[in-house]
């Protein structure tokens, strides 16, 4: 099987952030993806946003893959959203449990959970649908522990998933392990490494800190003590996640999803380090 390359995009809120999104969108089409993914907020909080973003993509005659999520959705509403991709000719799709919105009551939704979500998928679209579903080479932050993690993983799997992508990490063994484990509870699908390129330190810290992405010791102290020297912490950073990618396409990892944060720079410069236009030919 080919590895497949990937981009993510977060839905822009402005017609500007639009506009400057479809100036990233074409420079990252130049190298040749094989589709672009586009988050769904909080609760659905992007809804219409994550729409016209992956309508806006598709338009251009590119793959887009929309999150979907099942937290505060009732399935009448996931329903209606599959029926719209469908009818478009989307394909591929994210599924997700998703996020609670912060400060919020219980908007749970008629569904709690990835696998159940998977499940209606199936049940409602058939196998019109490529489902993508999230994993955690380094736990997901709300699991009780790693076997209970790998066994909500397992039963995503289980209900029709076709391939996974992973949280971003910057530690290869805790991918390595997590692919042999899952194997070994009879995972068959491809596991994709998600990729966040290194560019702005105490950003990567938040997100890091929230999501349960572990950034190790020696690269959390190199990258303080660069300070505000944002082009040395641009460059380790490409050393480093360069170094990162190498080791994974080394052993044949099924290919890279990478977090963009709707900037190009960072992604295309780890696409140039890594040789992937002469990969794809």
């Amino acid at each position: 099987m080919n590895p497949t390359f990937s981009f993510e995009f977060f839905p822009p809120r402005t017609p500007d952030g639009a506009a400057k999104l479809r100036a990233v969108r074409d420079e990252l089409a130049a190298v040749g993806p094989d589709y672009f993914s586009v988050t769904f907020g909080a609760g659905g909080s992007t809804r219409e946003g994550t729409r016209a973003t992956v309508m806006d993509i598709h338009a251009a005659g590119l793959t887009a893959a929309p999150h979907i999520a099942c937290i505060g959705s009732t399935r009448t509403d996931i329903a209606a959203l599959l029926d719209d991709y469908r009818a478009a000719g989307i394909r591929r799709l994210v599924a997700l449990r998703g996020d609670m919105p912060s400060g919020s009551g219980p908007v749970r939704g008629e569904l709690h959970y990835a696998n159940e979500l998977i499940e209606f998928i199936r049940t409602h679209s058939g196998d019109w649908f490529h489902v993508e579903v999230a994993c955690y080479p380094e736990m997901h932050p709300q699991a009780r522990s790693p076997r209970d993690d790998l066994e909500n993983f397992i039963r995503k799997v289980r209900a029709g998933a076709n391939a996974a992508i992973t949280q971003y990490f910057y530690n290869s063994d805790a991918y390595f392990r997590f692919v042999e484990d899952a194997q070994a509870a009879g995972c068959t699908v491809p596991i994709v490494p998600g990729i966040m390129p290194i560019t702005n330190y105490a950003q990567l810290a938040r997100f890091s800190d929230a999501c349960g992405a572990e950034i190790p010791r020696w690269i959390r102290k190199r990258l303080e003590a660069y300070g505000d020297d944002r082009a040395s912490i641009r460059a380790f950073g490409l050393d480093v996640v360069t170094d990162l990618c190498e080791q994974l396409l080394a052993v044949d990892a099924p290919g890279l999803h990478f977090y963009t944060m709707n900037q190009s720079e960072a992604s295309l410069a780890l696409w140039q380090r890594l040789g992937l236009s002469a990969r794809r030919g």
